[in-house]
């Protein structure tokens, strides 16, 4: 019987295995240094300052977040304020007209719910219970309550900002085309509670120095060698002398 003619099939390619947490952190920590987590216990401005810091840097944020302390006293004189004066006052962090009234509702579904703006009873409520309070607020998503969580009451939950979803998603720790909303649930899964703060924040290290969304610097990158990513960018450029 004649034998069958058999096409040729073409080479797989070599899938990388992606790195472990554990291993992204240790390599990014030797790249850049260590930062110890030290909660700084005012969920409230935390709140408040990372809605400022929606589309704009931490520069312009932080500015404004000053601002609107200086023309206001306190949080409460801000719930019947004129939201033109609030607009006017967070000006500089951008997108003023949204973030205004945005704000003020925030904060006043927090004083009808509390009677104050003291938020430490989040810290002792269950991580998951804790974490949809702060999302039923106007105006909080997924990385808004998980900032508050993580920065002011030392809770292990993961802010998946522009930079940690990109990273995460060149590094295949996330499937292609996940969004940042699903990466929050995806990517604090697999990590253990002393994991979520050094993770977060060599992420956006790695983001900003390294790893950036334009013209990534591959060869530089101390991940490269696991990174399935890197031969998209590296095409005829050496790798960085050792």
């Amino acid at each position: 019987m004649p034998r069958r003619y058999a096409p040729p099939t073409k080479p797989r390619l070599a899938r990388k295995r992606p790195l472990n947490p554990a291993r992204i952190i240790a390599l990014l920590d030797a790249e850049y240094g260590t930062l110890p987590w030290r909660p700084h216990g005012d969920p409230i401005a935390e709140l408040v300052l990372t809605l400022l810091s929606q589309n704009t840097s931490d520069t312009n944020s932080g500015r404004a977040f000053i601002r609107l302390l200086a023309e206001f006293p306190d949080y409460e004189s801000l719930l019947n304020a004129d939201v033109k004066a609030i607009e006017r006052a967070i000006q500089p962090g951008g997108l003023a007209p949204t973030k205004a009234p945005r704000l003020q509702a925030m904060l006043r579904e927090v004083w009808s719910r509390r009677g104050s703006f003291d938020l430490s009873f989040l810290k002792k409520m269950p991580l998951d219970e804790a974490r949809e309070w702060l999302r039923s607020l106007p105006g909080v998503g997924p990385k808004t309550a998980a900032c508050v969580l993580l920065f002011a009451l030392g809770r292990p939950a993961l802010p998946v900002d522009t930079h940690v979803h990109r990273v995460a998603l060149r590094l295949g720790l996330v499937p292609e085309k996940t969004s940042a909303e699903n990466a929050h649930v995806l990517l604090e899964a697999m990590l253990a509670p002393e994991q979520v703060y050094p993770f977060h924040i060599q992420l956006i290290k790695h983001g900003r120095r390294t790893c950036s969304a334009q013209r990534p610097k591959c060869p530089q990158c101390p991940l490269r060698k696991r990174c399935p990513s890197a031969t998209l960018f590296t095409k005829n450029v050496p790798e960085r002398s050792r």
